[in-house]
């Protein structure tokens, strides 16, 4: 059985996907740092429940140096 090729638009498709995954991850991230750094609380969503994390339990993992790859 010969392998087949995706079509180039979905394999473009695909890519774009990646890609705004990528800015909408950073961009939440700097945004729940903006109200950590402010001493803003921000909600957050925990066993089906909203829950309100006050600024000094705020704790984002290190930035993965996978999510600063961009296109240039």
């Amino acid at each position: 059985m010969a392998k087949s090729k995706m079509p180039a638009d979905l394999v473009r498709q695909i890519a774009e996907a990646e890609e705004m995954a990528r800015a909408v991850r950073k961009a939440v991230r700097e945004a729940v740092l903006d109200h950590k750094r402010a001493g803003n609380p921000v909600a957050d969503w925990r066993d089906g429940k909203v829950v309100i994390v006050p600024p000094e339990e705020i704790d984002l993992p290190e930035e993965d140096a996978s999510q600063n790859n961009t296109k240039t």
